[in-house]
């Protein structure tokens, strides 16, 4: 019994999943995608899970038609990144210095992942299986089909997996992954603020803990304007010591504080007052007084590597593909990375996209930023976390705190 017949299936309808779906469909590719359940439509209230989207990769939602749709009301810049030591080290990352716009963008993950839904609904090459759960996964010849639990049967050149951590697809391609704990969770709320952020972004590395604060758009822009048109100008303002300092922006900020994990279940279990009476100190009071917005929640942390992204037919992006540590904010954005080069190998390789040799043009494209990343975060967790050697991580700090090319270079890295 024959079924639907595609070019590709991605399995998985998150952020990365339908973002690379909508890429393979706008280089003329049949593609399907399943979900078991639609993305829920945004409300008013803010969402916990926050990313920062680097400017290459807002670029790529715009060439996918995403980031238009976004309501620019609830995207904010980032305009500096102010990072502390637990010696003294500091380091500041400036935008306006390095001669760029923002350094990222923070968005919150449902309005993303609705405007993603959205683009993908006008997407003619695109057919969505949603909700749809999967029965079984088979290879026949060249061939993989999927039998989805409603009795359709879908036959692809070429299976995605875009399906998480455990991810199902890997599992079954026999694709082997690593899995190693950090101890850590990742503890997630979102504030209001007694002063404004400026469009900056904290970071404190403290006892083995990090502590992040992102700056969230604290007033209204007409809505249905996209950021592209609605954002405001980035006006600088001179202090009286001669510095710049960037728009006055919000008084709204997102946090993840990575801690072990018998303090996050603490900070979790606390009232909303005390919990945000602990992250103001935390925080070391530089912006005022807190009230929390949304309950706090947590999530374990851990680094996932996958020998090989791809085997013959198959192909994993996203979390299903590696997994990082959430200090450098850079999980999706690798991710997006992921449905780019895909579409981008796949756009020359047309006729043959489940070739093993073209698959591998795609994992070979990855590897070099995906292990960049996974040794950086992986360094700096276990740098951060050693009892010894202070004085020399919070001296590199400052040092290149002093050093404007290599501050350049690092914002010219974080933006890639």
């Amino acid at each position: 019994m024959s079924g639907q017949r595609y070019q590709a299936v991605v399995v998985g309808a998150g952020l990365v999943g339908t973002a690379t779906a909508l890429a393979l469909g706008r280089q003329g590719l049949r593609v399907a995608l399943v979900e078991r359940q639609p993305p829920a439509v945004p409300g008013e209230a803010w969402d916990t899970r926050i990313y920062a989207i680097s400017p290459a990769h807002q670029r790529f939602l715009e060439r996918v038609g995403a980031w238009q749709r976004m309501d620019a009301g609830r995207v904010q810049p980032v305009f500096r990144m102010d990072v502390a030591g637990d010696a003294g080290g500091v380091l500041r990352l400036d935008a306006y210095e390095a001669g760029v716009s923002h350094l990222a963008a923070i968005v919150e993950s449902g309005r993303l992942q609705h405007a993603l839904w959205r683009a993908i609904e006008d997407e003619d090459n695109v057919v969505r299986h949603c909700p749809a759960a999967i029965d079984s996964i088979a290879r026949e010849g060249a061939l993989i089909r999927l039998a989805l639990a409603d009795g359709t049967l879908l036959e692809t050149e070429l299976l995605v997996g875009a399906d998480g951590a455990a991810s199902r697809v890997r599992e079954w391609a026999g694709l082997a992954s690593t899995l190693t704990p950090y101890g850590q969770s990742g503890v997630v709320a979102n504030f209001e603020c007694e002063r404004p952020h400026r469009g900056t972004a904290f970071q404190w590395f403290a006892g083995g803990d990090i502590l992040a604060w992102l700056p969230l758009r604290g007033h209204t822009i007409p809505h249905g304007l996209p950021p592209s048109r609605a954002q405001e100008p980035v006006v600088y303002r001179s202090t009286p010591e001669g510095h710049r300092e960037p728009p006055s922006g919000g008084n709204r900020m997102s946090m993840v504080w990575s801690t072990r994990t018998a303090h996050a279940d603490e900070l979790v279990a606390l009232d909303p007052q005390a919990l945000a009476d602990a992250v103001r100190a935390a925080g070391h009071d530089r912006l005022g007084a807190l009230r929390l917005l949304t309950p706090a929640a947590a999530f374990p942390l851990r680094l996932i590597r996958v020998e090989t992204p791809v085997a013959p037919g198959v192909a994993l992006v996203g979390d299903a593909a590696h997994g990082v540590h959430p200090l450098a904010g850079q999980g999706v954005n690798l991710g997006f990375g992921d449905a780019e080069a895909l579409a981008d190998v796949l756009a020359r390789h047309r006729r043959t996209p489940g070739d093993l040799r073209v698959l591998q043009a795609y994992a070979r494209q990855r590897a070099e930023p995906v292990q960049r990343m996974q040794a950086l975060t992986h360094g700096l967790h276990h740098l951060f976390a050693a009892e010894h050697a202070g004085w020399l991580r919070n001296a590199g700090m400052s040092l290149v705190d002093r050093v404007p090319p290599l501050k350049a270079a690092l914002v010219r890295e974080a933006m890639a």
